[in-house]
């Protein structure tokens, strides 16, 4: 028998569904609203006042100066080896540090804990450590410079070793008594067992690989080794829209170059948004199962 719902709870329930759909129309509509502002027309957007519900004047042309700029097509390939190269040591690295952590009667692993949350809080500062990545280890101007100092995080290794850690002893012990190793058991038992927070882990060293530009800026003396989101603040902050206007002047350069900025974002945007929904469904569970107990 279906219980009837109060009428307070009735109303509590109508309010929740509209604040959460005003809360998804103002978060998507900055999104919806650059979308709109790439595929406008140049002159047509800038002579519009007000907000955006579709483009103005269909038009494609911005894309082609984008694509057509060198920068932008090899920034993509910069980044994305930095990102599957980055994500693969960042998972093999940190695997294999939670599974050993989450292991009982690891010597010193408490010890171990405590000095990798010390990184969390504390750090040398960054001309330190720019003299250890560029002077003591010789990785200045290299993709190794911005992918091995964030090799593991110390946040996604606690909540890696925590889902670990709640795989049953018993299970553990078994393969003991078989005879399997530590990497037999790692790999056969515990990593399929924690496939969701594999998932949210991967996806959180994805994001921050794609979005890096501060560390790449500092290592990177090399233009054609910039990643795509260091080309894309030069062209966003510094107004670097020049290479990509052919033989536009004057007030056309502005406007193509307000539509060429729109473009830009949706280009550097769009690819880390399309990984989320494959992921969706492991996000609230992984996080949940890594923050069962600590």
């Amino acid at each position: 028998m279906r219980i009837k719902e109060s009428i307070p709870r009735k109303l509590f329930n109508i309010f929740n569904v509209l604040f959460m759909l005003f809360l998804g129309v103002i978060m998507f509509y900055p999104i919806w609203h650059v979308v709109c502002a790439s595929f406008s027309n140049n002159n047509s957007l800038i002579a519009h006042q007000g907000i955006l519900f579709a483009p103005i004047d269909f038009s494609a042309a911005t894309y082609e100066k984008v694509f057509s700029n060198p920068m932008i097509l090899k920034g993509y390939y910069n980044t994305l080896v930095i990102v599957l190269s980055g994500v693969a040591i960042n998972m093999v690295l940190t695997s294999i540090a939670a599974y050993c952590l989450s292991l009982k009667g690891v010597y010193w692993s408490t010890l171990i804990m405590k000095l990798f949350t010390f990184t969390m809080y504390f750090s040398g500062g960054l001309i330190p450590s720019y003299l250890l990545v560029t002077r003591t280890l010789g990785l200045g101007d290299t993709f190794w410079a911005i992918i091995l100092p964030t090799a593991v995080s110390t946040y996604n290794l606690i909540i890696m070793r925590t889902s670990f850690a709640a795989v049953p002893d018993s299970l553990l012990e078994s393969a003991r008594l078989d005879g399997a190793t530590h990497i037999q058991i790692m790999t056969k038992i515990v990593l399929p067992l924690s496939k969701a927070v594999l998932a949210v882990i991967a996806l959180y060293y994805t994001v921050g690989h794609w979005n890096s530009w501060f560390s790449a800026s500092i290592y990177l003396d090399t233009r054609t080794k910039y990643p795509l989101q260091l080309v894309l603040r030069e062209i966003l902050i510094e107004n670097d829209t020049a290479s990509m206007m052919g033989g536009s002047s004057g007030a056309d350069q502005y406007s193509i170059g307000e539509t060429i900025k729109y473009a830009i974002i949706v280009v550097a945007t769009i690819p880390i948004l399309l990984v989320y929904p494959f992921l969706q469904k492991y996000f609230t569970k992984g996080v949940m199962i890594g923050a069962i107990k600590g």
